[in-house]
């Protein structure tokens, strides 16, 4: 198994444990993005620096609101207390954001909390950057809990 094959079974891991908190909240949740594409559409994908390659997992709805997920494994550091998020992700984030106003974008992470893109970059505009460049490095106690965002369980089933 690949580098690669071993983090999108991570990834996949994960994003079923996202849906499944959401559908216990009362969410409908169907897939979407590179995991749902043919292998020739993702390994065509894998190629490109399109933003196509960032689209959200998963999207959800519930009554009349609706949003959109990217469900983000692997954080946050267990030695720093910081997620770190490339800045490829947070831009096509903030473009995705922009042009599909006002459904919203959360990044769910693998501690199950929760910030927008506008959010990690806002919390990181003044913040060490990562040296490269290349990540935004916000601290965990930034996000919020989700139950916070998507509601509790135990309100649903009231």
């Amino acid at each position: 198994m690949t580098q690669w094959q071993d983090r999108k079974n991570v990834g996949d891991l994960h994003e079923h444990r996202v849906a499944t908190a959401l559908r216990a909240r009362g969410w409908t949740v169907h897939p979407c993005g590179q995991g749902t594409y043919p292998n020739a559409v993702r390994d065509a994908l894998r190629r490109t620096r399109s933003a196509l390659r960032q689209f959200p997992d998963l999207i959800a709805a519930r009554g009349s609101d609706i949003v959109t997920i990217d469900a983000k494994d692997h954080m946050p550091s267990t030695t720093t207390n910081r997620y770190a998020i490339s800045t490829t992700t947070i831009n096509a984030g903030l473009q995705l954001t922009a042009l599909h106003a006002p459904t919203p974008l959360y990044y769910v992470f693998g501690d199950l909390k929760v910030l927008t893109p506008a959010e990690v970059l806002h919390y990181t505009d003044h913040a060490l950057r990562h040296s490269s460049g290349a990540y935004h490095l916000v601290s965990t106690h930034r996000a919020h809990h989700f139950d916070d965002v998507f509601g509790t369980a135990a309100a649903q089933a009231a």
